[in-house]
């Protein structure tokens, strides 16, 4: 029930909290509200590698990096009516979220493959250190790329096109956030009960047994590497509309880091739990940065106090609660009134 009434209360808030905050003179929490939802959805991803495969990535944020760099440079070449390529082929520029987000996904999950093919060949530290470094090896790349800014970053002049609805409104576009974030909860939902999420746990528990049962472990494991990659370009799409900048900081190790910290204090291997742990981040980071800028002072024994305490995490402490039933007293068994 616990678990149940969260849910209803959690869908309820989403979809008033444009029209309280609009009421309230408070539509800057429509902004933070959409980039919660943009890093949960990012959290998602990583999830499905992390808490479902067994996969520690560290450089989970390149994907999110690479998908926010699609819609930008996309975006610029329309803007300075050049051609992104002129060979072998000859690609235009283009601001329209039905062409530039679906190409942000499918270049992360590109990447995410060639990534996938080399670092899931290893384990443990090994898979983790080289994830790194191809995070880092992106991140500098971006970095040199001066056509874009380098360092600097680079400015969209405006958020991308989606015929009839306007993505420059704030509202418009946290609901869009919002639909395609339950979107992705309804499809993981799905893939995690169904045999490929399944084979998944089981290679996440014992590789060598799903192994010997015939499974090819490398695939399943590829597949779900290159699907979070995908989901992690979207997230980056809409981070990069949302505020209409990119930079190579997107890539970096403490953008990865801050996904793993959102699955790990929501709940690893649950399929709410990185909605729940992005919305506790970053409204304590919210709250706290308004007292002091060393705000993760708090949120570090928060996150110990997690680890140490509950195992699957925030949403994890729900649904074992909401697993839990009394016991019958002997008196009230078979039927008997209690005396």
């Amino acid at each position: 029930m616990a678990r149940r009434a969260i849910l209803a209360t959690a869908a309820v808030v989403g979809l008033i909290l444009p029209l309280a905050a609009t009421a309230s003179g408070q539509e800057y929490l429509i902004g933070v509200a959409t980039r919660i939802l943009i890093l949960a959805l990012a959290g998602l991803s990583l999830n499905l590698i992390l808490g479902y495969g067994g996969m520690v990535s560290f450089g989970h944020a390149a994907f999110f990096g690479v998908g926010a760099y699609a819609v930008a440079i996309l975006a610029y070449h329309d803007t300075m009516g050049e051609p992104v390529l002129t060979w072998p082929i000859e690609l235009a520029g283009t601001q329209s979220a039905f062409v530039a987000w679906p190409a942000a996904m499918l270049i992360s999950a590109l990447f995410a493959l060639v990534v996938g093919a080399i670092s899931l060949r290893t384990g443990g530290l090994y898979f983790i250190m080289i994830t790194l470094a191809f995070a880092q090896m992106l991140f500098f790349f971006f970095v040199g790329l001066e056509t874009y800014g380098g360092d600097d970053g680079l400015s969209l002049w405006a958020r991308s096109s989606a015929g009839p609805l306007d993505l420059g409104d704030p509202a418009t576009f946290y609901y869009l956030t919002l639909g395609l974030v339950a979107l992705v909860l309804g499809f993981k939902a799905r893939l995690v009960a169904a045999r490929f999420g399944l084979a998944l746990q089981g290679i996440r528990d014992n590789e060598q047994r799903m192994r010997a049962l015939g499974f090819a472990t490398l695939r399943y494991k590829l597949a779900a590497f290159v699907l979070a990659g995908a989901v992690a370009g979207l997230a980056g799409a809409l981070m990069a509309n949302h505020s209409e900048f990119v930079s190579p900081a997107l890539l970096s190790w403490q953008r990865s880091g801050e996904m793993l910290v959102i699955v790990i204090l929501g709940g690893m291997g649950t399929v709410y739990g990185p909605v729940a742990g992005a919305i506790v981040f970053f409204t304590l980071e919210e709250l706290l940065s308004q007292w002091t800028t060393h705000w993760m002072i708090v949120l570090g024994p928060l996150l110990v106090l997690v680890v140490l305490y509950a195992k699957r995490g925030l949403w994890g402490l729900v649904e074992d609660a909401s697993r839990a039933r009394p016991l019958p007293g002997k008196e009230e068994r078979r039927g008997e009134p209690a005396s």
